[in-house]
């Protein structure tokens, strides 16, 4: 075999072992991503007055860290969700209130990573604000944690009232002392919202929209937010006073799981 040979045959060999070391390393981010279905929208390009509080982009939540897959705090739905939402806020806004939402579309690796952390017995670090009175061991059987949600079908919202004009809210520290979710207003963590009796989030059958312990102005604005969307369309979850999911839903067999991010929708927006 001549030397150009051997030069030749070296040479492919040690391109062919840079390409496999450089596909190996590749990391998992840099792969392409799954995007959403074309009628994904962001709220904000549909209605830029109701007020974004992405909880699971932040610490501020059961888990105490930012949740898998929230790349951006951007509240993304489907496109009749987000217009029913639209409507609401019109309304609402005539009568001196706003809407704020915690969480929208939710990818299935943010539901996974729920999962895990409530199979993690030894992490009880947000207990005292989010779940005072239930046993961590209790999550999956009293049915505040699953493995599928319906917020990764992309109709469903976390959200609130805020009333006008919003007085900013002050952020999370993590490692704060920690007060329990269903404490007096004036007593646990500070949010602009309305009285709802209980915050966001709150592991506690006093969160169930119409428990009769929760009386007078809180249930009344309980049922402002709940009257005003299911006039329009959306259907109360009872255990969540929060919890709306627009019908009938453009997916209501798919979770998806493309991230909390303007690069996952068409064109960005």
């Amino acid at each position: 075999m001549t030397r150009l040979s051997h030069l030749t045959r070296a040479l492919i060999t040690a391109a062919a072992a840079l390409l496999a070391t450089t596909t190996a390393t590749v990391p998992a981010q840099a792969r392409a991503e799954p995007t959403a279905p074309d009628d994904f929208v962001a709220l904000r390009a549909v209605d830029r007055t109701i007020i974004q509080e992405m909880r699971y982009f932040t610490p501020h939540n059961f888990v105490g860290e930012r949740i898998d897959g929230y790349r951006q705090p951007l509240c993304i739905l489907t496109r009749p969700a987000a217009e029913a939402l639209h409507r609401a806020q019109t309304e609402l806004l005539r009568q001196g209130y706003t809407l704020k939402v915690y969480d929208c579309y939710r990818p299935q690796r943010a539901v996974d990573h729920f999962v895990r952390w409530a199979k993690d017995l030894d992490d009880q670090a947000m207990k005292t604000e989010f779940y005072p009175n239930v046993d961590k061991t209790r999550l999956f059987a009293d049915g505040y944690i699953a493995e599928k949600s319906g917020h990764s079908r992309g109709s469903t919202v976390d959200l609130t009232l805020v009333k006008l004009p919003a007085k900013p809210t002050r952020p999370y520290v993590p490692g704060q002392p920690l007060v329990p979710c269903y404490a007096p207003q004036d007593e646990r963590f500070p949010d602009n919202s309305v009285d709802m009796g209980t915050g966001f989030d709150c592991f506690d059958t006093l969160s169930h929209t119409l428990d009769p312990r929760v009386q007078g102005e809180q249930r009344a604005n309980r049922l402002l937010l709940k009257n005003t969307l299911e006039a329009l369309g959306f259907v109360n979850l009872p255990e969540e006073w929060w919890h709306f999911t627009y019908k009938p839903e453009p997916y209501p067999d798919t979770y998806f799981d493309f991230p909390v991010s303007a690069g996952s929708l068409a064109h960005g927006h």
